[in-house]
């Protein structure tokens, strides 16, 4: 148990805090540079090569386009029906054979990413569809090759709410990385864990709770504050 009354008690807190809280930042921000990257990627495949997507026949092949969107889509479809907890342990090899290692903040950023990319793909999907088709028809009319339709229209007029979208990912992701803590991976979670529920520190707890409430508030305010600001509705 702590001793609260130890002159140490409370620049100790601060400063577990501190180192605690940049972990989690460091497993969020590399998690969400891999998701926007991959989820982007994901999600505007699987719009386009849907049955009448701009790239329904890649090669001139439609067999191609639905192969893809069939496959695509049930891969992620199973990595968001997995609970992260589990998918967390079930990746422990592969995380391994990636990093050399399964404990830490860089290992725990796989696990994550797996957790983070098909669910932000599906907003990123969404995003696009809600995009006005007489958009796309009145590009099309006006000769806009599919590069020019996805890249001047679709992803611009989605970005609003791929934005809002991207700011809910990085609050759950924020969550997940206090689950990742509890198995080692470092950060918030895992001060938690080691001080306030091992060491009986209310303290602790409370100052945890805190600021996962201040970096929640936080992102998702600064993601709606963008989102206003790119919409053209």
């Amino acid at each position: 148990m702590i001793d609260t009354d130890s002159p140490q008690f409370w620049s100790d807190l601060f400063a577990n805090t501190l180192k605690a809280t940049g972990e989690t930042l460091y497993m969020v921000g590399i998690t969400m540079l891999i998701t926007a990257i991959l989820g982007t990627a994901l999600g505007v495949l699987l719009v386009v090569t849907e049955r009448g997507g701009i790239l329904e026949a890649p090669f001139g092949q439609r067999w191609l386009g639905r192969g893809v969107n069939v496959v695509l889509g049930f891969v992620v479809n199973v990595l968001r029906s997995v609970p992260f907890v589990i998918l967390m342990i079930a990746l422990i090899p592969f995380t391994y054979l990636l990093l050399g290692t399964s404990f830490g903040n860089a290992a725990a950023t796989v696990p994550l990413a797996f957790a983070a990319v098909p669910f932000f793909a599906r907003i990123v999907e969404i995003g696009i569809r809600e995009v006005p088709a007489g958009l796309v028809e009145a590009a099309e009319s006006l000769g806009a090759t599919r590069w020019h339709l996805l890249s001047k229209v679709l992803l611009p007029e989605a970005l609003p709410a791929i934005i809002l979208g991207f700011a809910t990912t990085v609050v759950s992701i924020i969550n997940y990385s206090a689950i990742a803590g509890v198995v080692g991976a470092g950060g918030l979670g895992n001060l938690a864990i080691m001080y306030g529920y091992q060491r009986y520190s209310w303290q602790y707890i409370v100052i945890v709770v805190i600021v996962l409430v201040i970096l929640v508030q936080a992102l998702q305010s600064l993601g709606g504050w963008l989102a206003k600001r790119l919409s053209h509705r």
